[in-house]
């Protein structure tokens, strides 16, 4: 007979805890207090917020994270992307400093925006920690944001807050300094009097590899001997370095996430908006002015096409005949330029030279009237049909299957098919195609569409920039491949775009 244990639970009567409520099982709410402009972002928030609130936020931030990340692109000097952040982050994301209040940082309206911008940064960090291609670009542009606010951060208030980071630094003593003098100097280019009173830390190398290939400062036994004047790039490693660690375990975590239901659809659509802003694109935006654009015109005019409709013109051409999809976005971009309903059924119609009037009326006419909502679909989209496809939806939606030509050349062709494409439309400089191929190997594929759209009209952007003609905005960053067509025909032709016709609006 077996001995039971009294105190022994029965395993049917033991109260078995979940793993999600486990992890959740011991926190504690409260309100921190922000008591820097600047952070780190070591501590996780932990007071509850709306679900509004947790995606508008994530929102503000990924907007000022597309912009610093065009600006980059747009190789904008350091004065310019501050003139052109500046306003965007007042409206998006204000951080004030302690000065700009006499009750310091206890003034309610810092707290809130320190705590929107604590509560955003971590809500990203949850989307973008899926993927190690994810976390590399989240940690550069969240270290440019960080390096742009600690520029123009307050001298004290930023030498307190280095002074709270508990940083490991190591500050190189007088014997020490007096002992590598020489070195020093030449290390890092510097003059004898600059080395001797000047401030010097020393870390490890690996800290600061930017320092190390700017030779910036001096190497010596796995030491980085430091100037004071370089102690930003410091700091901004040490918060690149700290938010890589902070991204790994948040990957970690992320699979034990409790709430998953409601969280876990917009984390996956603020991941997806990363790859691309989206554009809204209202019924002018890609009209052009003068004739209205007709079938015959559409064989001149595909020269002002985005990659992803000159490969759909090419293959149509060659093939005289598209797929599904592939008719559905060529259809849809057609639309966009102003060709008409009639117009358009009489460019597919002679486009598919290789069947009779019969199985065209009967297999395609359909579907070009219910794109234009002539035919079918509800009464508040009757007579308007689908809005031309954007960058994004592009991107994301119905990827290409074999045999089929729609969607986006620089995701879905391999590197050496897009290659060919790009040099088969006239693209044959050695620099842009290796600058798309870096583009396209870090998965950022609109910025590669404006880098080829940059260099087949670099002569006129020059033109219309001295001229005065365009501002920034008419020249900011295409996300619709409407957009695209109208800027490049503008542009060749001489006209201009007016009245504030064209927008791209982030809407993230």
């Amino acid at each position: 007979m077996i001995r039971q244990n009294p105190e022994r639970i029965d395993p049917k009567r033991r109260n078995v805890i979940s793993h999600t409520k486990k992890q959740f099982a011991d926190a504690t709410y409260q309100q921190q207090e922000y008591s820097h402009r600047l952070s780190f972002y070591d501590v996780p928030p932990t007071t509850e917020i709306t679900l509004e609130q947790f995606e508008q936020w994530a929102i503000d931030r990924l907007r000022i994270l597309a912009e610093l990340e065009f600006c980059s692109f747009r190789n904008k000097t350091p004065a310019e992307t501050i003139a052109h952040m500046t306003p965007l982050l007042a409206k998006l994301l204000p951080l004030s400093a302690n000065t700009s209040s006499p009750l310091s940082h206890l003034d309610p309206t810092l707290q809130a925006e320190r705590m929107k911008d604590h509560y955003s940064h971590f809500i990203l960090r949850l989307a973008f920690s899926g993927t190690e291609d994810l976390r590399r670009r989240f940690t550069r542009i969240e270290s440019s944001l960080f390096r742009l606010r600690f520029q123009s951060d307050d001298a004290r208030e930023r030498q307190a807050f280095i002074e709270s980071a508990d940083l490991k630094w190591e500050a190189v003593g007088e014997e020490e300094r007096r002992r590598l003098s020489a070195v020093l100097g030449v290390g890092v280019g510097m003059g004898k009097r600059e080395v001797e009173e000047g401030s010097w830390f020393k870390v490890e190398w690996g800290v600061v590899p930017e320092l190390v290939e700017g030779r910036r400062v001096l190497v010596r036994g796995g030491w980085a001997y430091v100037p004071g004047r370089e102690q930003m790039s410091l700091v901004v490693g040490e918060f690149g370095g700290r938010l890589e660690r902070g991204l790994e375990l948040t990957s970690r975590a992320l699979p034990r996430l409790d709430e998953s239901d409601r969280l876990t659809p917009i984390l996956n659509h603020l991941s997806t908006s990363f790859s691309t802003p989206t554009s809204s694109l209202s019924d002018t935006d890609s009209l052009l002015p003068g004739a209205a654009i007709t079938a015959p015109s559409i064989d001149p005019l595909s020269q002002h096409f985005p990659l992803c409709m000159k490969n759909l013109h090419l293959t149509l051409r060659k093939n005289s005949h598209l797929k599904h999809f592939g008719r559905l976005q060529y259809t849809l971009f057609l639309k966009g330029i102003g060709l008409s309903l009639e117009e358009c059924l009489r460019f597919w119609r002679q486009s598919f030279k290789l069947i009779t009037d019969e199985k065209f009326d009967k297999e395609y006419r359909y579907n070009v009237r219910h794109a234009y909502g002539d035919v079918g679909g509800d009464a508040s989209r009757r007579g308007k049909g689908y809005s031309p496809f954007s960058c994004q939806k592009i991107l994301t939606e119905h990827p290409p299957g074999a045999g089929e030509s729609h969607g986006c050349p620089y995701r879905h062709f391999s590197v050496d098919n897009l290659t060919s494409l790009l040099q088969a439309t006239g693209v044959n400089d050695r620099d842009v195609l290796r600058g798309v191929r870096e583009d396209v190997e870090k998965k950022r594929f609109h910025i590669a569409c404006n880098r080829v759209f940059e260099w087949a009209h670099k002569g006129e952007i020059k033109r219309v920039k001295e001229d005065g003609g365009w501002g920034g905005q008419e020249l900011d960053v295409i996300v619709h491949p409407n957009t695209y067509f109208k800027r490049s025909y503008l542009l060749k032709s001489g006209g201009r775009l007016g009245g504030g016709a064209e927008e791209d609006k982030m809407e993230m």
